[in-house]
């Protein structure tokens, strides 16, 4: 019997649109490289959906290819697509991705954690493939809890609704979001009735954030975090545009006004004006008067307002006593007195250790507010470099790719040390940060293609960024400072279908009509 999977890809291969025909072989030869060294060094104890002896044929038709001369940013944006498909479970009630590649005790059905599913869907929607996502947010709608003895969905924090916009915007499926937005508005209201206060305020234990054993966290209080109320703003946010796109106008003012009322308390309630920061604000107690890197969460999804006063805040991203640390930026500030004091008789500590979950937030953050805002603070485009290349390099244990859990903020120590659970973690993202942030690829909800980069002027003089299924269509984006890199003239092009629609003399932000 013909392998469908396989069968698929092939004919994909023979009619996939390109701007260069035979001369994208280079990038294919270029992930050829990549897949069989990451193949030759994995024992590969867990094989799921795509092993790796099918993982060339199988990212050469979903992932988007990349050539960059950063080599840094580059292997490592290969190794995490190849990482990242090692996670994709077919399973009874579809497709979903995995967390852990080993089995763990707190998972639930198929090792399913909802812990990080937003990072999985902002991950997972550049594939081009869109019925492992469908799938996915399914899932836990619909699956997760059914037959369990305790709720799973609800294990953790999310940003689910957020997530899903943003899957829509790079594969636009309105009857998709049509059939699941009863869903969406009842897990919404679920959460009201779990988690938020009489203030408005939403709460949540540390270990229900997925980041138990930090310094302002609590398994007992009912903490107002800012992670969970910028969610649910996100979340808010997100549900308002969803219900416009399908003329619900009366969810969309429910929502909206959710929202508003959110960014206020978030704003008035965890600011703290000393520190000028976003804290956790305990019971009975008041802010907690400890910067941490949740507090960059409001930026994630552009909650606060465009004010220096808040902007002020990310210059502890580049203070030594703030967040900045040899090996990449910290959870907690380090001048903080019990800054790394937690690592005794526990698995997870967020009191300062560097955390692939916290990083790429914290990154996405730093993306929204050079984008979006005025007041940008100390922060620039070649901050943000810095940091993702650091993010980047951090890929690594005894010199070869790897992702784990959390490290040492000096030397990069994995601190799980070789425990075969935190092999792969799949708990953040970067591939979705190079293609959204650092080259600037911008989904959007009409039909106009945006490039925002945020690669500092001078610092590249070519790149190509190949096979982006976006709005059902092949978008190449190509920068080439001197046009002797690959031989289509100086300039920057953009390519849909493989017909340019766009040529500029820099690489600079662009608008364009997809045609």
């Amino acid at each position: 019997m013909v392998n469908k999977k396989n069968f698929l890809i092939a004919i994909w291969l023979l009619v996939s649109f390109s701007a260069f025909g035979q001369q994208t072989t280079p990038l294919k030869a270029k992930l050829q490289s990549y897949v069989a060294y990451f193949n030759s060094i994995d024992t590969e104890a867990v094989k799921n959906f795509v092993p790796n002896d099918e993982s060339l044929e199988w990212l050469n038709y979903n992932v988007p290819l990349l050539d960059c001369p950063d080599d840094v940013i580059e292997k490592n944006y290969y190794f995490r697509w190849w990482s990242f498909r090692k996670h994709l479970v077919k399973t009874p009630d579809g497709f979903i991705f995995t967390e852990f590649i080993e089995p763990v005790k707190h998972a639930g059905k198929y090792n399913s954690i909802s812990c990080a599913l937003g990072h999985h869907i902002y991950e997972g929607r550049w594939l081009k493939q869109t019925d492992y996502l469908k799938d996915y947010i399914n899932f836990w709608l619909y699956k997760s809890d059914v037959n369990q003895t305790k709720p799973r969905f609800h294990q953790f924090s999310s940003w689910i609704d957020d997530a899903v916009l943003a899957n829509y915007m790079v594969k636009p499926d309105s009857d998709f979001l049509k059939g699941i937005l009863p869903a969406l508005d009842m897990d919404y209201e679920k959460w009201e009735k779990e988690r938020q206060l009489k203030s408005g305020l939403f709460w949540q234990h540390d270990v229900k954030d997925g980041m138990e054993e930090s310094i302002s966290g609590s398994r007992r209080d009912e903490n107002r975090r800012p992670t969970i109320n910028s969610y649910m703003y996100g979340n808010a946010k997100a549900l308002a545009s969803i219900s416009d796109l399908l003329n619900e106008q009366t969810l969309k003012l429910k929502y909206h006004q959710k929202a508003v009322t959110l960014k206020k308390l978030v704003q008035d309630s965890l600011w703290n004006a000393s520190s000028l920061f976003f804290e956790t604000k305990l019971p009975k107690k008041g802010l907690a008067n400890v910067r941490e890197a949740i507090g960059f969460t409001p930026w994630d999804f552009n909650l606060p307002d465009d004010k220096s006063t808040y902007a002020k805040a990310w210059n502890q991203l580049l203070d030594t006593a703030g967040f900045k640390a040899p090996w990449g930026l910290t959870t907690a500030e380090r001048r903080n007195p019990t800054f790394r004091t937690r690592g005794s008789g526990h698995g997870c500590e967020w009191d300062g250790a560097l955390w692939p979950f916290a990083s790429s937030q914290t990154l996405k953050g730093l993306s929204n507010l050079l984008n979006n805002y005025k007041n940008h603070g100390k922060m620039t485009a070649s901050v943000f470099y810095d940091e993702l290349h650091q993010y980047a390099l951090s890929h690594q244990k005894n010199g070869k790719p790897y992702i784990g859990e959390y490290q040492n903020e000096k030397n990069g120590e994995w601190l799980k040390g070789d425990n075969p659970r935190s092999s792969f973690y799949n708990h953040s993202t970067f591939c979705d940060l190079v293609i959204s942030d650092l080259i600037g690829l911008k989904p959007r909800m009409d039909n106009v293609l945006e490039i925002y980069p945020l690669v500092p002027k001078g610092k590249w003089d070519w790149f190509m960024l190949d096979n982006v299924s976006y709005h059902g269509k092949i978008i190449t984006l190509l920068w080439d400072k001197t046009g002797t890199k690959y031989n289509k003239g100086k300039g920057f092009f953009i390519y849909a279908d493989g017909k340019e629609i766009y040529k500029g003399k820099n690489f600079k932000p662009v608008k364009v009509n997809l045609i």
